[in-house]
């Protein structure tokens, strides 16, 4: 179960204990964080491309995104 990281693990378990909202639209809320890592000019650009890649990908798949 340590595929991703702890912080990620940590936020997921504010969620189900209702700490914090759950993101109705969690693909646009994405898009939008990976959109403001390709913006960031203090983000490495091997990072933007990843990021890039990565929206893009969600944009072109079946998912709804809004």
């Amino acid at each position: 179960m340590n595929k991703y990281s702890t912080l990620i693990y940590e936020k997921y378990a504010q969620i189900g204990s209702n700490d914090l909202g759950y993101i109705d639209d969690a693909l646009g809320a994405v898009i939008q964080v990976l959109d403001e890592v390709v913006r960031n000019e203090n983000v490495p650009q091997e990072l933007k491309d990843k990021a890039a890649y990565a929206a893009a990908n969600l944009l072109i798949s079946d998912f709804d995104v809004k």
